[in-house]
């Protein structure tokens, strides 16, 4: 006989699996370069045993880790393990491999497949060109702040004005203390910039030499579900070539939506057509 268990219990079991849950994403928004004790303290409001105690679970599925030296918290090896699970099932890496083939290919320089996560950007993915003097400034893994990056500032354009202010909000702190170099305001300008190109410009913004040209990739209903972006360096990104490069973007950026719209299309159907089970429960006899 299965026993429920006293409310009192089942509440307090849900808080701490939402709260450990919330600790993991705070975790992976700082994948690139750890996060604190102290900082996940501050940034969840929990007192620092609970957030301890929490840490100390998800280790223990491994969730996340702990540097030994810096004492840092990182995304753990089954965190990568489910996000290599879930890619197969969303599939966007997937659709825009033969695109990111493509574009390394014509161009020979690298290109990028990068998401986003809350207000930063993520990159999934880098297909290295053959031009033997190359960018490193962007790795997949790499996480930084929407609006920074070309990728980034693709997705962050397509947004509405008011999600733009509240994502430039919630980074406020992030930028100031780990971008100087490029104020909200420059932001701002950028999207501007973008929306009226069609495109992402990154003139060397955060490393001087390494600029980037991106482009949004939306779902059928619209939305942003990722960018597609080239980098190179500098000297290989005057004026002309900038279009240039635009125009490849947005002609596999058309593929990939496309693929996207066919792909989603294909599980409703899936599901539309699948057998509807009877969970009716029979009567006491």
């Amino acid at each position: 006989m299965n026993i429920a268990p006293p409310p009192e219990r089942d509440q307090t079991g849900s808080q701490s699996v939402d709260r450990a849950l919330s600790l993991l994403s705070m975790v992976g928004r700082h994948a690139d370069r750890g996060v604190s004790l102290s900082d996940i303290v501050e940034e969840s409001r929990l007192n620092k045993p609970t957030t301890r105690r929490l840490l100390l679970a998800l280790m223990r599925a491994g969730m996340v880790e702990q540097d030994e030296t810096t004492r840092r918290y990182y995304l753990g090896e089954e965190a990568y393990v489910l996000g290599s699970l879930a890619s197969r099932r969303f599939g966007l890496l997937q659709v825009s491999m033969e695109s990111l083939l493509r574009l390394s290919k014509k161009t020979e320089d690298s290109s990028f497949l990068s998401v986003r996560r809350d207000t930063f950007s993520v990159c999934l993915y880098r297909e290295e060109g053959t031009y033997p003097v190359r960018t490193h400034a962007l790795q997949a893994g790499f996480e930084h702040p929407l609006g920074v990056g070309a990728g980034s500032l693709a997705m962050l354009a397509a947004l509405r004005d008011e999600e733009v202010e509240g994502v430039l909000a919630a980074n406020d702190a992030v930028l100031k203390s780990d971008y100087p170099m490029l104020p909200v305001e420059q932001i701002r300008r950028d999207v501007e910039t973008t929306r009226t190109n069609g495109y992402s410009l990154n003139p060397g913004r955060i490393v001087a030499n390494s600029w980037g040209v991106g482009v949004v990739l939306r779902s059928a209903d619209g939305r942003p579900v990722g960018a597609l972006s080239i980098a190179a360096i500098d000297s290989r990104m005057q004026p002309a070539r900038q279009l240039e490069l635009a125009g490849y973007l947005t002609q596999e950026a058309k593929r990939v939506e496309e693929r996207l719209a066919q792909m989603f299309t294909s599980r409703a159907l899936m599901r539309e057509h699948q057998p509807v089970k009877n969970h009716a429960r029979r009567a006491p006899r």
